[in-house]
């Protein structure tokens, strides 16, 4: 299924609370696996998707949990970076990036999880095309974040006590910590050292959410 044909699915079904949306079974199912997204998706496409990965043809998937009004209540996991930190580093061409790969063409679903699982509902979601005149002023944000998280990834690794890389902030991308016990330390070829010991990961901080929905109207 490709993002667009989603994007027009899943906005005939928002503001229905679960509980009118899926059967009893599937309400039952939900409330033992906490509500995974994934499987919510699933029910609510009628598609067969995999338990790790939800990408669609033409995109990428991103949800979120928010509010009844549609305001983030978390920030939203793009990607790791362990495996392409050699390419931060040396600030590769943002379009030939593994992050632009990842955010070029993305479906964002917010998901009000106020109260009882029955009450909860899929919002308004939004589908980000960067090729779209509408959504290029993302394009030039996200390429500003990317850059200046390359510089201030490269300052940690230069000049922090540790030599480590820190969390990283832009206008709507950050770098932070992602990981959980043993932890996987993150090596640079280019330093010829570890540069984290523990794992990282790009997320859309809340600012990206206002915005988003903002320039959606």
């Amino acid at each position: 299924m490709k993002l667009e044909e989603a994007n027009r699915r899943l906005n005939q079904l928002s503001g229905i609370p679960f509980g009118e949306l899926f059967s009893a079974n599937d309400m039952r199912s939900i409330i033992i696996n906490k509500g995974k997204t994934g499987q919510l998706l699933e029910l609510a496409l009628g598609l067969n998707l995999s338990n790790t990965n939800l990408d669609f043809e033409d995109g990428e998937l991103k949800t979120n949990k928010c509010d009844a009004l549609g305001n983030p209540r978390e920030t939203v996991f793009i990607t790791q970076i362990s495996g392409i930190i050699d390419e931060l580093i040396q600030k590769r061409t943002f379009e030939d990036t593994h992050l632009y790969e990842k955010i070029r063409n993305i479906l964002y679903v917010p998901v009000c999880k106020d109260g009882d699982p029955r009450s909860w509902m899929f919002l308004t979601s939004i589908h980000i095309d960067l090729e779209q005149p509408q959504y290029k002023r993302l394009f030039y944000i996200w390429r500003d974040d990317y850059y200046s998280i390359c510089q201030q990834l490269r300052d940690h690794i230069e000049n922090s006590c540790d030599g480590y890389i820190h969390t990283s902030n832009g206008s709507h991308i950050q770098i932070r910590s992602k990981d959980s016990r043993p932890y996987h330390p993150i090596y640079s070829d280019i330093y010829g050292r570890y540069v984290s010991n523990k794992n990282h990961a790009f997320y859309f901080q809340k600012q990206f959410v206002y915005d988003i929905k903002a320039m959606s109207r």
